[in-house]
This record gives C-alpha cells, structure tokens and sequence, in this order.
C-alpha cells in the first residue's frame, strides 16, 4: 500500500515559527525526511495543488462548487450553476496597509452567520445566493460567471491585502461586489454586538474560487481521507472513495485497503503557520507525530505500508520524500530536526 500524505504548512517560511523549531525534535518525522528520497519543486497552495493533481496543470480551481459538492448546500449539489467561496474574515490596518484575518483566528456563531447571510442575501436577491454551509465557511451561487483568480484566506492572511487581490477579465466587478458587501456589513447589529464584547467584527467577505463544477475529475488514489472541503469535493467528482480525517493514524490503517494507493491531507497545522501562532503550531506538530508519523513510520517498517511519500507544498519551495522500507536501513542517513529543512 502507497500512502500520499499531504502536509501543508509543516516547513514554515515565518521566522517566528521557525524559531519555534529550534530545539524540538521529532524523531519519527525526522527519520522519514532523513530516509526518504527528496524531490523539489515550484510552491504550491494546498488549493492549486489540489487542483493539478485531480483536474491538470493550470485547471481552474472551482473551490466555490468543489465545497458545495463536500458539504451540500440547502437547495442540492452544485448543477450547473457558477460558485465561489465568500468566506467571512476581518478586515484590519496593519501600518499602512490593510490585513486579512481569516475565520480560523475568531469564533463565529452559527446564529450570527445566518443573520448576516440573510441581510445580504436579501440585497442581493437575483444576483447572488449566500450559504453558510459552516459558520466559518460561506459559499455563494452567482447569476453570472465572474472569471477573477484570488487565493484562499489563508493564503492571503497577514499579508498586504494589496498584493493579493483579484486578477482577471471581471476584476472591477469582483471589487464592486466586495465593496458593496463591506458598507452592508459595517453597520450591521451582529458586528455591533460583537463590538460590544470585543470581539473582531465580520467586516468583510473574501471572495475566491468562482466557477462552476468541473465535469470530472481523476488522480491515481482510490481514496481521499481529508478535512479540506476542496480535498473531499475533487474525490467525490473523480468518483473515489473518501471519508473525513479521523483521529490518528491507526483508526486509518484499520481501514484502508492493503494493495491500494492512497491520499490522505493533514492540514492542521495551516492555520496556525498562516496565523503566526507559534505555540499553537508547535502543539499541532508534536500531536502530528504521535497520533500519524509515529504509527505510520511503524507500519512502514512491519510492512503494513510499502511505501509513504510526504508531501509539503507550500513552503519556500515545494518538496516532498519518498521512504519505502528498505530505505529506513539506510542508517548513513542521519535524522536532522525540521528546522533544518525550513
């Protein structure tokens, strides 16, 4: 069995974080990056990543549809109709600049998700449909195609939002409509609220991955095992077996075929590597290695897996390690903490 582990955020670019890795060791992880046979690459996000691997090179990302096709939306599957995501985020200055904060750094009520949906569903009656499918995570179905290229939340968060904003033939439409939903928001008596007890307000929607459903998808996997809504979609449209991530990795391996090839995306430490938490990201490692490179590194070596292949998309450049179980003899090959590879 081949297992494909997609591990963003584990080779943070934030010196902060870095910082973070000094002095940590992680002897299972250490030993399949040690062992492994490294390949470089150009940078991906987890998304585009996604993206190429299902749909092909350049394929345009519909993580707007691919999400309806994971979490449903109250009125069925995607159809024909175009989708984006319009994640709710706080928008703050930074210095002169203006900062995204994604949901994953606040607290959102699935009351106040459906308050604020309702008010600017109703503006926007004809023209576009919101859907809180979770109180974090907002889908809207458009009349009209918006063909505009953005990058998730996370991918934009912290930095100048400047840099990150939409490109494309519809891009002045794509402003219009963030602008719009911004003056809608700013008054509204949930953000008032939540002024109130301090909480950040919903100030802002971030609109990305506009499309409609791709008509099929393929990959190498039979299964998919994720949290990732753009994960799970892309499987469910290539007609794979795919399920939500469970807790560690041998509730997995109880379950997973044995001549099979496999992708299974751990994304846990994404948020707080995009969010600069550096003792939430160093907690979310050392939970990594116990409960999935420890066991997995352990059915490697009994040969329960014939080979892993870490994979890291996101980092200063892409990288990934291929370990089958002759190579964990290779004992030249010394174990070096992960900040080295940072």
């Amino acid at each position: 069995m081949h297992l494909e582990l997609l591990v963003p955020g584990l080779l943070p670019a934030r010196e902060s974080l870095r910082e973070t890795l000094g002095g940590l060791r992680l002897p299972a992880l250490e030993m399949l990056l040690a062992r492994g046979r490294p390949d470089w690459s150009q940078a991906l996000s987890p998304e585009r990543w996604l993206a190429e691997a299902f749909l092909g090179e350049d394929a345009p990302l519909a993580a707007g549809a691919l999400t309806v096709l994971a979490d449903g939306a109250p009125d069925g599957t995607p159809g024909t109709a175009s989708w984006m995501r319009a994640d709710p985020v706080h928008l703050r200055l930074h210095g002169d600049a203006m900062a995204l904060v994604p949901s994953a750094a606040f607290a959102i009520a699935h009351e106040e998700a459906e308050a604020l949906c309702e008010t600017l569903g109703r503006h926007f009656a004809g023209a576009l449909a919101l859907y809180p499918l979770r109180p974090e995570r907002w889908c809207a179905r458009l009349e009209a195609d918006l063909a505009v290229a953005t990058e998730s939340p996370l991918a934009v968060a912290g930095s100048d939002l400047d840099a990150h904003l939409a490109a494309g033939p519809d891009t002045r439409r794509w402003h219009a409509l963030l602008n719009e939903l911004q003056m809608l928001l700013h008054d509204h008596p949930v953000n008032r609220v939540r002024a109130e007890r301090g909480a950040p307000a919903v100030n802002s929607l971030w609109l990305w991955g506009a499309g409609a459903l791709p008509p099929a998808a393929r990959g190498p996997w039979q299964s998919v095992t994720a949290e990732e809504p753009v994960a799970l979609g892309l499987a469910r449209l290539a007609g794979m077996r795919h399920r939500t991530l469970p807790r560690a990795a041998d509730e997995w391996l109880a379950r997973a075929p044995d001549d099979a090839k496999h992708l299974l995306v751990l994304d846990a430490l994404r948020a707080a590597c995009a969010l600069g938490e550096a003792e939430v990201f160093r907690e979310g490692l050392l939970a990594l290695e116990s409960r999935w490179f420890a066991p997995l590194l352990e059915a490697l070596r009994d040969g329960r897996l014939g080979m892993v292949t870490l994979r890291v998309p996101d980092g200063a450049q892409a990288l990934s390690f291929e370990t089958i179980r002759g190579d964990l003899r290779r004992f030249w090959r010394r174990a070096r903490a992960l900040g080295s590879y940072a």
